[in-house]
């Protein structure tokens, strides 16, 4: 298999508020976020990172997605560094996450426009995609649309294909079915499935079994920071559910009785 993804020894800490002390229950000036993480991802394959809230996982998304700079350790996108090369990182990669906030005033066509405009894409090419994206996920009656006037599912559906306007490689999504109905998380989940046939290498994290099981080639469980388990999805659940093997490694590395 062709490794697409090397992280190595991923660390972030971050300096807690007294605030953010009391609400952590801790007397700790410092969270560690993420701790010494690693694994790697292989071209073609979706990569699952499953954790509860808080558990680091977006924190090592957003590192991956170069936004944020680990304390230490480092990430490889097809042989480029997240810290020493992030603008060739950023040209190869696409982010999708709930956190991600477009300008309301603007439409889904200016913003496909603009985004595409970014990634130096040539109007044409834009043109062809934007028909396709928006027709795949029935943006196209609502390109004119302001995006504060747009449904929350809409939302989701403008700011995924804006995320994958340059058509890229290695696809990153951070809880990508969180806050969606039913049916517009399965056009999301099966589009993934599409993106996954086509070769692309796709790291989701979430909280979410069903949509692990229903995605994913391989898993890696994370809790407090650390990798606490990482395989195939076919290996872990052999003999257990994913579900019941999750809480058992949690109650293993946590020490907490759910």
């Amino acid at each position: 298999m062709e490794e697409i993804l090397k992280v190595e020894n991923l660390t972030k800490t971050f300096k807690l508020s007294k605030k953010q002390q009391k609400l952590e229950r801790t007397s700790s000036k410092i969270k560690v976020a993420v701790d010494k993480l690693s694994f790697s991802a292989y071209k073609g394959e979706i990569f699952g990172l499953l954790g509860p809230n808080g558990a680091g996982k977006t924190t090592t998304l957003r590192m991956l997605a170069t936004l944020i700079k680990p304390d230490s350790g480092d990430a490889l996108i097809d042989g480029k560094s997240i810290i020493t090369q992030e603008e060739e990182v950023r040209r190869k990669i696409g982010f999708l996450t709930s956190e991600l906030k477009l300008e309301d005033f603007f439409t889904p066509n200016y913003l496909f426009n603009f985004f595409g405009q970014l990634h130096g894409m040539e109007k044409q090419v834009i043109e062809e995609r934007k028909r396709n994206l928006f027709s795949r996920f029935g943006i196209d009656k609502f390109a004119e649309v302001r995006f504060s006037n747009l449904s929350t599912g809409m939302k989701q559906k403008v700011s995924l294909v804006v995320s994958i306007v340059h058509d890229p490689e290695f696809i990153i999504f951070d809880e990508p079915t969180n806050g969606l109905d039913v049916l517009t998380a399965k056009v999301v989940t099966d589009f993934l499935s599409e993106l996954k046939n086509d070769g692309k290498t796709i790291i989701l994290s979430t909280h979410i079994f069903s949509l692990i099981e229903k995605l994913c080639d391989r898993v890696g469980i994370i809790i407090n920071g650390k990798l606490a388990k990482i395989d195939t999805l076919e290996n872990l659940t052999k003999e257990k559910g994913l579900e019941e093997i999750f809480f058992e490694v949690y109650k293993e590395v946590a020490g907490e009785i759910l």
